[in-house]
């Protein structure tokens, strides 16, 4: 089975990087990479200071934060943006080119909350039929236990909401570092390294990292 990439700092931009976003997208593509850092950097810096105090409230309002920023970015089908059928951007690139579909808010958000310190077991990258309008469709579900009901950040429906009150939702399979899960709970250990768009686009953010 092939190795996942371990990635970790993801808001740890060099200048090289910086350089090469500005050069690729636009001049204005480095200023929105310092904004997504300074927010994890004030959401980690808040965190600190409530975990003390075991303020409960402190990780719904990073969810919120997280969910309320990415789904600031424009919306463009792969095919627009990036000219393939199916393309799994990073986090850098959807900021940097200022468009994302629904696979790169999820997984904008998925590395953002990992960033903050939130355990990649509370976080499944979840495919979903959505029903009202027919298509495959990709949202971000967090437990806040186990047996939870999940919370779902999206970007068609910008406020969080529990898992049963998403009943346009119709889940088809989830992922996060480690595991797969299919609609009857069934897991299936390592299986994330299975998803090839998955792998490679990790494999990428190796490469930003070493810019």
């Amino acid at each position: 089975m092939t190795a996942v990439p371990v990635v970790a700092g993801i808001v740890d931009f060099s200048q090289n990087l910086l350089n090469y976003v500005s050069r690729r997208f636009s001049a204005d593509a480095p200023k929105r990479l310092m904004i997504w850092q300074r927010l994890i950097n004030d959401m980690k810096a808040a965190e600190a200071a409530t975990a003390k105090q075991g303020d409960a409230r402190a990780e719904a309002l990073t969810l919120r934060k997280t969910n309320e920023f990415m789904n600031q970015i424009p919306y463009y089908s792969d095919i627009a943006h990036w000219g393939q059928e199916d393309y799994w951007a990073t986090p850098v690139e959807s900021l940097s080119s200022f468009g994302a579909d629904c696979e790169d808010y999820s997984i904008a958000k998925y590395l953002s909350l990992k960033e903050l310190g939130i355990p990649a077991e509370r976080l499944r990258i979840t495919y979903v039929k959505a029903l009202n309008i027919g298509e495959s469709h990709m949202v971000l579900a967090y437990y806040p236990r186990p047996d939870a009901d999940p919370l779902i950040l999206d970007n068609l429906v910008k406020e969080i909401r529990p898992a049963s009150q998403r009943t346009d939702l119709e889940p088809v399979y989830s992922f996060n570092d480690d595991d797969i899960w299919l609609p009857s709970g069934a897991s299936r250990k390592g299986g994330a390294s299975q998803v090839r768009l998955w792998r490679e686009l990790l494999e990428k953010l190796v490469r930003e990292q070493k810019m």
